[in-house]
């Protein structure tokens, strides 16, 4: 193997690495923003929980999170703005992609 297809492979492995990176952290910001979101609704125990894992599969209806921002915004109603929404979302992803990085 030459050192280009070492150099290659290398940067194949990072790029997976750091897909799988942001699944996770966006999948685990998705499960924050849901707990928000169920407590500002009043919801508690299982029943947050359950909300909160509606919201993860909400961001398998399409690319990007605006599938996400849109549950919010529907089932939120006047309890959250979608400027709030997002901020909380930003928020929630620093705190995820921390959480994954004190993890590993």
């Amino acid at each position: 193997m030459t050192t280009f297809d070492d150099r290659e492979n290398a940067f194949e492995a990072k790029f997976a690495h750091d897909a799988e990176m942001n699944f996770k952290a966006e999948a685990r910001r998705n499960r924050l923003v849901g707990l928000w979101a169920a407590d500002l609704m009043g919801k508690t125990g299982d029943d947050a929980d359950a909300y909160a894992r509606e919201v993860i599969h909400a961001d398998f209806e399409e690319a990007g999170h605006e599938d996400v921002v849109r549950k919010l915004v529907a089932d939120l109603g006047s309890l959250a703005e979608e400027a709030v929404i997002r901020q909380k979302m930003d928020e929630f992803l620093l705190v995820a992609k921390g959480q994954i990085v004190s993890e590993t």
